[in-house]
């Protein structure tokens, strides 16, 4: 055998151990979880049995107890950090991404005329934007309110959530009364 047909010999061996470790310590990193059974089948498909019924959504834990303690300027300064870029929330402002959050407590679902909201957040128009019903929504919008368009994951923790609902409390001529 010549030279060359040694490096090409060597070089395709080395590429191969190369990609045979990099697959056993991507392996090891990442923890691959096998699958019970194919996710594609090819030819008669099986019966299955009745899908289990969905688990029941998370309940959020009830807000009225903590507002009385709540820190209305650790309010203020998360819906500075996580609502101003979307919503104003000033007295008469106008709809930015979302809506003017001014006496957003106990006002109806889709107060603000000229607001394009979605067709989820039309629906409850009658309904009251009540301490719970804030909750719920600033807890998981989604999960609230199926199909809104707000792009808001949600937020958790229910001590500032407490605190962002005692500071959209206080964004009213007449703060509605505390539960």
């Amino acid at each position: 055998m010549s030279l060359e047909a040694n490096k090409i010999f060597a070089a395709v061996l080395t590429a191969g151990v190369t990609f045979m470790s990099a697959g056993v310590i991507g392996g090891l990193v990442v923890h691959p979880h096998k699958l019970e059974r194919s996710a594609i089948s090819i030819g008669a498909t099986p019966q299955t049995a009745a899908a289990p019924a969905a688990p029941a959504a998370p309940a959020v834990e009830p807000i009225g107890p903590l507002l009385a303690a709540a820190n209305v300027d650790n309010g203020r300064a998360l819906t500075g950090r996580l609502c101003a870029s979307c919503h104003t929330l000033n007295e008469g402002g106008r709809a930015g991404v979302g809506p003017n959050l001014w006496n957003i407590v106990n006002n109806k679902h889709a107060h603000q005329p000229g607001f394009n909201y979605s067709a989820a957040n039309r629906a409850l128009a009658d309904k009251p934007w009540d301490y719970e019903a804030l909750n719920a929504f600033i807890a998981a919008p989604n999960r609230a309110m199926p199909g809104t368009r707000m792009g808001f994951a949600g937020l958790a923790n229910t001590a500032q959530r407490a605190d962002v609902i005692a500071f959209l409390r206080t964004l009213s001529a007449n703060p509605a009364p505390l539960p």
